[in-house]
């Protein structure tokens, strides 16, 4: 089950640049950069309520967020949800008929276990399920 919105990922070019006009627009400040290896990618958080943004730059010309934008050009990337157990979450989602991605959980941005859904399945919406980790 879903709990609630826990962050929308924005693809940009430039991370500070869209650091800023994101601090600007929402009138908080960033909270935390990071790089994620697994992914070839650098991420900037944005706190706004309950839920986050996610700001997404690529850290080399083979990261899906480099292909992403060479396709689609900066923009909404992905829907992340925040799951009590996303192992369990995984299975329930797999015996609905979603195609993952991921088949079991990875260690994510932020302190979370993460999986993707196929946008295929998704009414073409990339959809990420994330659950914080408990080290």
């Amino acid at each position: 089950m879903f709990n609630k919105v826990e962050h929308v990922g924005i693809a940009v070019k430039n991370l500070e640049e869209a650091i800023n006009e994101f601090e600007l627009l929402s009138e908080q400040k960033c909270y935390k950069t990071e790089v994620v290896e697994s992914e070839s990618v650098k991420t900037a958080f944005i706190q706004i309520g309950e839920s986050k943004i996610e700001l997404l730059e690529a850290t080399n010309n083979s990261s899906p967020i480099a292909k992403f934008l060479e396709k689609k050009g900066p923009g909404f990337h992905h829907i992340a949800f925040d799951v009590y157990n996303i192992e369990d979450e995984i299975s329930r989602l797999k015996k609905n008929g979603f195609i993952l991605i991921h088949e079991s959980s990875k260690f994510g941005a932020d302190n979370k276990k993460i999986a993707f859904l196929h946008p295929k399945s998704t009414s073409g919406v990339l959809v990420e399920i994330c659950q914080e980790r408990k080290e």
